[in-house]
C-alpha cells in the first residue's frame, strides 16, 4: 500500500532564521498523522531543517544536486555532501532547473542514477508539459517521452524506490491548477508509461505526486484521486499554517 507523500518545496526562499522559525512552528502543528512529508529547501537551510526535524519523522530534500562526485563544477552540490548533511529526498528535474538552468533528459537521468546508486536519497523526480503542448494536445506523449528519458538504464528495483511528481508547467506559480480528473488523468499515464516500462508490480510502489499551484482549498479533492498519491507544494509550504493544512486534506 503507498502511503500518500506531502512535499513542500521552498524554491528560493527564506533564510536560516526564517527556516528554523518555520520547523518550530510546523512541529507544533504536526502531530498524530500517517502522512509522509518532507520540506525540499535551499541548500544553506538543509543542515538547520535536518537538525530541527530530527525525530519528528518530517523528511528534509535537497531541490538539485550533480551527477559527479567531485571537479571543477562552480556553483554545484555533489550527492556526498547532501548524504553528509543527511538529507532524505532530493528533487531532480524541476521544470524550472530544465527552463532556465539547461537541464536536460540526459542530465536528469545521470543524477536519478547516482542518487539511487550512491546514496540512500530518495529522488524526486519532476516532469510535465507547459501550456503550448497541453493546448496542442501533446501532453502525454510529452510526459511519456520525458519518463523514457529519463528512466533509462534503471533496474525496476530502481525505478520503484522513486517519486514521481506530474507538474503542468502552465499551472506553476500561476494559480491555475489542471482540473482534478486532468490531474488523474496525467498521474494514470505516469502510472501506465512505467508500467509497460517494466511491470505492475513495480508501476504500484512507485509514489505519484500532483504539483501545480496545490493549496488548502483545492488539496482534499486532488488527493482523493485514485492515482494521486501526494503532492508537491510550492508556495502553500512555506506558510506553517496552509502547509499542514495540505498534509491533513
Amino acid at each position: 500500500m503507498r502511503i500518500p507523500f506531502i512535499a513542500g518545496n521552498w524554491k528560493m526562499y527564506k533564510n536560516k532564521k526564517e527556516a528554523i522559525e518555520f520547523a518550530e512552528a510546523f512541529k507544533k502543528l504536526y502531530y498524530d498523522t500517517d502522512v509522509k512529508t518532507a520540506i525540499c529547501a535551499p541548500f544553506t537551510q538543509l543542515d538547520v531543517l535536518v537538525e530541527a526535524f530530527k525525530g519528528t519523522g518530517i523528511g528534509v530534500g535537497a531541490q538539485n544536486c550533480h551527477f559527479e562526485d567531485e571537479g571543477a563544477f562552480t556553483g554545484e552540490v555533489s550527492v556526498g555532501m547532501l548524504k553528509e548533511i543527511g538529507v532524505d529526498y532530493c528533487v531532480i528535474g524541476h521544470s524550472e532547473r530544465r527552463q532556465y538552468f539547461a537541464e536536460t533528459d540526459e542530465t536528469v537521468n545521470l543524477k536519478l542514477k547516482k542518487l539511487l546508486r550512491d546514496s540512500e536519497i530518495i529522488p524526486i523526480l519532476c516532469v510535465g508539459e507547459n501550456l503550448d503542448q497541453r493546448e496542442a494536445g501533446q501532453e502525454k506523449d510529452i510526459v511519456s517521452a520525458q519518463l523514457k528519458a529519463d528512466f533509462e538504464g534503471l533496474t525496476k528495483e530502481e525505478a520503484a524506490k522513486l517519486v514521481i511528481a506530474y507538474e503542468p508547467i502552465w499551472a506553476i506559480g500561476t494559480g491555475k491548477t489542471a482540473t482534478p480528473d486532468q490531474a488523474e488523468e496525467m498521474c494514470a499515464l505516469v502510472r501506465k508509461t512505467i508500467e509497460e516500462m517494466y511491470d505492475e508490480e513495480t508501476c504500484d510502489k512507485v509514489i505519484i505526486q500532483y504539483g501545480g499551484s496545490v493549496k488548502p482549498e483545492n488539496a482534499t479533492e486532488i488527493m482523493n484521486m485514485d492515482e494521486i498519491d501526494g503532492a508537491l507544494v510550492g508556495g502553500a509550504s512555506l506558510v506553517p499554517e496552509k502547509f499542514i493544512e495540505i498534509v491533513n486534506f
